[in-house]
């Protein structure tokens, strides 16, 4: 893979995150896991294919401000979601110690 088909990947994961960052803004949550996953599939492409070649400075530059870009909308988009993941977490916990209680309960109130 050419340094020029990897800067477009590297690019491309810069729309996406600033989707997702848009997503997680407006709480669309479904939106915001399809675009993770698709964000994924090119993270590993770049995983797999982005080496060590040299770049031109104006190319370094380019994939340095895409790379920022990157790491910026993943940190908002961390503190946009991890209230509701702790939200999602409590509820959870809750409906478990409910069910646990119903079924601890509901048994001796059978007998």
């Amino acid at each position: 893979m050419t340094n020029l088909e990897l800067m477009e990947i590297y690019e491309n994961v810069a729309v996406i995150t600033d989707q997702m960052l848009n997503a997680a803004k407006s709480e669309d949550w479904d939106l915001l896991v399809e675009l993770e996953t698709h964000c994924s599939s090119h993270v590993k492409t770049l995983q797999m294919n982005d080496t060590r070649d040299e770049l031109t400075e104006e190319m370094r530059q380019r994939k340095v401000h895409v790379i920022k870009k990157i790491l910026a909308d993943d940190k908002e988009i961390r503190a946009l979601t991890e209230p509701w993941m702790a939200q999602l977490s409590q509820l959870m916990q809750s409906s478990q110690s409910s069910r646990l209680l119903t079924k601890t309960y509901g048994m001796q109130q059978s007998r």
